[in-house]
Formats: C-alpha cells, sequence, structure tokens
C-alpha cells in the first residue's frame, strides 16, 4: 500500500509531480501563492513608501515639548495617543472579556440571550465610525455636557472597540480544550477557580491578538474622534480637555497642505508605534504560553 503524505509536508519536487496530474490543483495552488506574494508586496510598498516620504521630515522640532504653528510637534499627540490607547482599553477590556466568559463558561446552549448578545456584537463591529463619533457627538458632547474632551473620545472608542475584544476573546476561550475544565474539576476546583486558573492563562495568547486588532483600530481611528476628542494641539491635563491623537495630527496637518513633509513623517512614527506594540505583545503571549 502506498504511504500518502500530507500536502504540507511534501517537498516541492514532490508537490510539482503531483500537480502533473492534477492540473486543477495547480492552478489553485498558483492562484493562492500570487494572492499571497501580492499581499505582502502592498505591505512592503507602504511600508517603504512611507518611510522614503517620512524618514527625511523627521526633526528635532517635530518632537518638541509643546505645539506651535513653527515646528508642529507631534509630541503632544504622542502623549495624547497613549493616554487614549491605556483609558479605552481599560473600560473596554474587562466588559469585553467579561462578556466572553459569560457566553462560553456560564451561559447555557438555550438562553436566548446568547445569540442577542452575538447579534449585536456583529452589528456594532459593522458599523461605520462616522457614525460612532455622531453619537458620541451627540450623547457624551452634548447630552452629558462633557464638551470636546479626551473623556468622551475614550468613551466612544471603548464602544467600538468592544466588539472586537469580545469576539476575539470568546473564540480564544472555546479554542480551549474541554479536557482542562474537566481536570481541573475533577481535582475539586470550583468554576471560578477553573477559569482563572486555567481557562484563561491557556486563552491568553488569542486574547492578547484581539487587543492588538483593538489598539490598531484604536491609534488609527480620527473621524470618531474628530467629533468627541476634538483636534487641540496640546496634551489634555485632565479627561475634560480636548486633544489629538497621532492619526488626527497626521490628518490636521496633510489637510492643511502646508506641512505635507511632517504628515509623512507622523505617519512613519505611527507605523512603528502599532510595529513596536505588537512586537511586544508577541513576546508576552510567547513568553505566558511557555509558562
Amino acid at each position: 500500500m502506498k504511504k500518502i503524505i500530507p500536502i504540507n509536508r511534501m517537498t516541492l519536487r514532490q508537490r510539482l509531480r503531483n500537480y502533473l496530474h492534477s492540473p486543477l490543483s495547480f492552478l489553485i495552488f498558483l492562484l493562492v501563492t500570487l494572492a499571497a506574494l501580492f499581499s505582502v508586496f502592498i505591505l512592503l510598498f507602504l511600508v517603504v513608501y512611507i518611510l522614503i516620504m517620512g524618514i527625511p521630515h523627521l526633526t528635532p522640532e517635530l518632537f518638541a515639548f509643546k505645539y506651535d504653528s513653527d515646528n508642529v510637534s507631534m509630541f503632544p499627540a504622542i502623549i495624547t495617543t497613549v493616554q487614549t490607547v491605556v483609558l479605552s482599553l481599560l473600560i473596554a477590556a474587562p466588559l469585553g472579556i467579561g462578556c466572553a466568559i459569560y457566553l462560553t463558561e456560564y451561559a447555557k446552549k438555550s438562553n436566548r440571550l446568547v445569540p442577542i448578545i452575538r447579534l449585536t456584537a456583529e452589528t456594532l463591529s459593522g458599523i461605520p465610525s462616522i457614525v460612532y463619533g455622531l453619537f458620541g457627538m451627540l450623547f457624551f458632547v452634548t447630552a452629558l455636557h462633557w464638551g470636546f474632551s479626551l473623556l468622551a473620545g475614550v468613551c466612544t472608542l471603548s464602544i467600538m472597540v468592544l466588539p472586537v475584544v469580545m469576539r476575539s476573546t470568546e473564540e480564544a476561550l472555546l479554542s480551549v480544550p474541554n479536557a482542562y475544565r474537566e481536570a481541573s474539576f475533577g481535582l475539586g476546583a470550583g468554576r471560578l477557580h477553573t477559569i482563572l486558573k486555567v481557562v484563561l492563562p491557556s486563552a491568553v495568547p488569542g486574547i492578547l491578538a484581539g487587543m492588538i486588532l483593538a489598539i490598531g483600530r484604536i491609534i488609527g481611528e480620527t473621524a470618531a474622534l474628530i467629533y468627541t476628542a476634538g483636534t487641540v494641539a496640546q496634551i489634555p491635563k485632565d479627561v475634560f480637555q480636548s486633544g489629538r491623537t497621532l492619526a488626527i495630527h497626521m490628518y490636521a496637518l496633510s489637510n492643511e497642505g502646508l506641512h505635507v513633509g511632517e504628515a509623512y513623517a507622523t505617519a512613519v512614527v505611527l507605523l512603528l508605534t502599532v510595529l513596536l506594540i505588537n512586537t511586544f505583545a508577541s513576546v508576552i503571549a510567547k513568553k505566558i504560553a511557555k509558562v
């Protein structure tokens, strides 16, 4: 009997020999490979283009402590971006993770509330950001009288990224084998202890992946923040003051048309920030997975 070798363990020569007997499989393989290479090419092209256009305009004046019309410093935007990310995750992460734990660990399959919650999350994830911005302006800025403030922007962003955190955490929890739970219960552990000590640590890499997606959306958001947090180029002294993130700073500079080079330089810093956050989160996930 001829031994069957899985396709992912075949050498290139073995694959080509098999494709001679199946031209359609070779065509699909070729199309999939071209699609992957095209995606990588687009990503590399965007990164290289931003670096070429932005690096020559990175000057010490762009990192001055205070913004003015001469230096168009991005330092206040950097601080505001960090504040926005941290505060948004402080609100969205506990709610999203808690909701995912309820759906996977506590809610029964016959519970009619579960499909409603999932449908709501899917609906929220598909709403355009400009709609979130209008809602935030009408509710947080106007109705609650918070004005254009960091708090109004953070609350709006928390609602935006909540479905991302919830759905990614739910998928991560569902990927944990039931044998882990059964073994914990068999040793006499309660449900809460099992969730905190067994299930959540095993699901940390998937949860962090959702956090990375949420951070990426927070950092790159402009429309929702323009209508809620405002565009003031200063470091907010408290949550009720206005500020601008790096994305809004880049948009404002390019929109004015006077500092396009500095806008590209801001894009470089924004790109490096996202890469550093992704790398840092991946390192943490790998260390936790080893433990």
